[in-house]
């Protein structure tokens, strides 16, 4: 399974290359970690515990940096067995980009799984690898950025939103 996105982040591309090598940032930003140790040279060991489909379980791995160039660029793979549940291993090639207000972040991500959760079917683990990828560098976003000031402004756009559809399907029944 691949997937890849570019997003926009308020920090400066030191700032966030920093904070995806700090274990402290990481437990914050991975879903579901209980616990993330040691270090970008040795490596990082983590404990996730996710949810897929109908199978809980708690996943103990290693996370490798690799291929690092500070501030631009950074090789992120990962190996998480779940016992009984299978194992999940994947990688991330992540791309720093100074632009005006901050950097702009890419990614490409290639998970793969095995055991129970293989046998969920790809479009369960599809969908649930790609929520966790978002989910990941929005917790990274928010935590270097802060609270959202413009919150009241997105509240008003999302407020928006259904009038629109319902002018529009008012339209289509026409």
């Amino acid at each position: 399974m691949k997937m890849s996105e570019t997003r926009q982040i308020a920090a400066s591309p030191a700032e966030v290359y920093a904070a995806l090598l700090d274990p402290d940032m990481l437990i914050k930003c991975v879903p579901g970690a209980t616990e993330v140790t040691g270090s970008p040279e040795e490596g990082f060991e983590a404990t996730v515990v996710q949810k897929v489909g109908p199978v809980k379980a708690t996943f103990k791995g290693q996370v490798t940096m690799t291929d690092m160039v500070p501030d631009q660029s950074i090789k992120i793979s990962g190996e998480g067995k779940g016992g009984a549940a299978g194992f999940a291993k994947g990688e991330a090639d992540v791309t720093l980009a100074a632009v005006d207000g901050g950097t702009e972040l890419s990614y490409e991500v290639e998970a793969k799984v095995g055991g129970k959760l293989a046998q969920l079917g790809s479009r369960i683990i599809d969908g649930f690898a790609k929520k966790m990828a978002d989910q990941f560098f929005n917790n990274l976003q928010e935590t270097l950025e802060g609270p959202a000031e413009d919150a009241p402004a997105e509240a008003a756009e999302a407020a928006d939103a259904p009038a629109e559809k319902k002018g529009w399907f008012g339209r289509s029944k026409s």
